[in-house]
């Protein structure tokens, strides 16, 4: 056990299925309780939908594991009512730096612009992330989370899925329409469906060592390349909260796992890194592998695949459980209208095709720092040494030092589920692009754009004064709530003002909005429920609105 994190065991309950009295099938099943699993089960349990969550431990994660939570995985965490919690206890940082031998040959800065509520990154250990959904979802009435239920079959149909389940109580069948498959990087469920998963193992091992210090280090990223206390080899320091820090060290493949993990040989190591005078206590300790690899397909029928169980990658870039809590981000406001009927089931392959683009692209930024890091051979290694060597210097040569390219969301400008540009438009907010954040008013209120928007489809509309906005305009802005995919109408202004009866009014104060959606009096954005850029205009037209919500939602025939 930890000296800085007490462990919870949940209760194991008997599931009412094992009384014989009760349903047996759900719409949704969710297998696995980690990040990635208990974010899609609270996201669907938010928007309606009954959940039940399979996992066949009782606590969190042992050991911090998972580490840094990027600017967009946190907005993602916002709208599941986690994010303050984590950014709390969690250590905020922008600042990366790298070196090389003694010296520093690069730095960077994650900060993003002025005027948005979170942090480039935070650092915190995975089991309060884990520790925070779980309160999260005990706190949903139609979410089902079961401890000590471990699946050990599936068999999926063109309907669903039957699943048996062990429990200390014996084995028991579940059916569900949809199963989502969170368990992780060695699914059961992928291999009980004889799924493959392709990709690159790295001959390499590295260890991780939690370490509680107080010291005086900056909240910043830290990596050497071949530094003196560990010569020929690479080192990452991080700090997390409660004083602990993670200190990754490369070992080579060559060396034995479990004569690596024990004290006597990992305090040396930190201890020629920290100093003799030092005062550390060893927290964590593991040695692990890792691969670039992901599915085909994400979806196989009515399974659906999620996280480390669809895609994996080196910890490199921090982009494992970020872009699984963005998975599910894409995944679910999906899933749910396809279960209430209003979208049909082909509205699911872009969950898989959005996803597979984005997994692609963290593959080859993660295999591209991993080759960076681990050279694999003589005339690599000395590439790769005169890049850093000249990186102080001359700036050519920072663009190509890559200790891991740091998460960032995918922009799915190839989506077909974007609405194509008829007009021009500068900045980033292109259809498929994530949503910038910026400052607004309501009713005299400042808040965040970001914690406004999302979960279902809205278009801002940008206007010069909201008294400007006349009563047969009103109408068709409010008709649009009632079509069987409500879309709400909300007015952007400069200016605060009285808007027509039931229209909202987000005052753009500092101009952010302006700023970073290019927007002009008219300019109106069509905004999808996991706050992608569906379609933008100069000009709002309430027909070309209704169209781009049926390419959204794949209801284009």
């Amino acid at each position: 056990m930890l000296s800085t994190y007490k462990y919870s065991n949940y209760e194991y309950v008997r599931p009412p299925e094992q009384s014989g009295n009760e349903r047996k099938r759900y719409p949704v099943v969710i297998v696995g309780a980690g990040p990635v699993g208990l974010a899609a089960a609270i996201e669907l349990a938010q928007s309606g939908v009954q959940v039940v969550v399979l996992d066949d431990d009782n606590t969190v994660s042992v050991g911090s594991r998972g580490v840094c939570y990027a600017k967009r995985t946190l907005e993602v965490l916002d709208r599941l009512g986690v994010g303050t919690p984590c950014v709390d206890k969690g250590v905020s940082w922008n600042v990366g730096r790298t070196f090389f031998r003694e010296e520093e040959v690069y730095n960077f800065n994650l900060r993003p612009q002025d005027d948005h509520k979170r942090p480039g990154m935070i650092n915190l250990q995975q089991y309060y992330l884990e520790e925070y959904e779980i309160n999260r979802a005990k706190a949903l009435p139609n979410l089902d989370l079961r401890f000590k239920n471990k699946v050990v079959s599936v068999n999926p149909d063109g309907q669903g899925a039957t699943l048996q389940v062990e429990t200390p109580d014996g084995i028991y069948s579940l059916e569900t329409d949809w199963l989502i498959v969170a368990d992780g990087a060695r699914s059961g469920i992928r291999r009980m469906m004889n799924l493959e998963i392709d990709g690159k193992i790295f001959m390499d091992r590295f260890l991780i060592a939690d370490v509680v210090m107080k010291a005086d280090f900056p909240t910043e990223r830290w990596f050497w390349f071949d530094p003196p206390f560990h010569p020929g080899q690479s080192v990452l320091l991080h700090r997390q909260a409660d004083n602990v820090f993670r200190i990754d060290f490369q070992l080579g493949w060559q060396a034995d796992p479990e004569e690596e993990k024990k004290p006597e040989n990992v305090i040396p190591r930190i201890k020629a890194m920290l100093g003799d005078d030092r005062e550390f206590d060893l927290e964590w300790v593991s040695v692990y592998t890792f691969q670039c690899r992901r599915m085909n397909s994400f979806t196989h029928g009515h399974v659906l695949f999620v996280g480390d169980a669809a895609h994996q990658v080196s910890p490199f870039g921090a982009r494992g459980a970020n872009s699984g809590i963005q998975d599910t981000d894409n995944l679910c406001w999906k899933l749910k209208l396809v279960i209430e009927g209003k979208a049909p089931p082909s509205l699911l392959d872009t969950y898989s095709e959005e996803r597979v683009f984005a997994a692609d692209e963290n593959l080859l930024n993660s295999t591209r720092s991993t080759d960076f890091i681990t050279p694999k051979s003589k005339m690599s290694m000395t590439i790769r040494n005169a890049a850093l060597s000249l990186a102080r210097d001359h700036a050519f040569a920072r663009a190509l030092v890559n200790s891991g390219r740091l998460s960032v969301p995918a922009v799915l400008t190839a989506s077909r589920l974007n609405t194509p540009d008829t007009a021009d438009f500068a900045g980033d907010m292109v259809p498929g692009a994530a949503m910038d954040d910026a400052p607004m008013l309501e009713d005299g209120k400042n808040f965040w754009l970001l914690d406004r928007v999302g979960n279902h489809f809205m278009a801002l509309v940008y206007v010069n004064e909201p008294a400007q906005v006349d009563a047969a305009t009103a109408h068709v802005f409010r008709s649009l709530l009632d079509a069987p995919i409500p879309v709400e109408v909300v007015l952007v202004s400069p200016k605060a003002g009285v808007a027509p009866q039931g229209l909202r009014v987000l005052v753009d104060e500092k101009g952010r909005f302006a700023e970073r959606y290019d927007a002009q009096p008219g300019t109106a954005y069509l905004m999808r429920p996991d706050q992608h850029v569906a379609a933008r205009w100069r000009a709002f037209e309430a027909d070309s609105v209704k169209a781009a919500l049926a390419r959204s939602t794949s209801n284009v025939h």
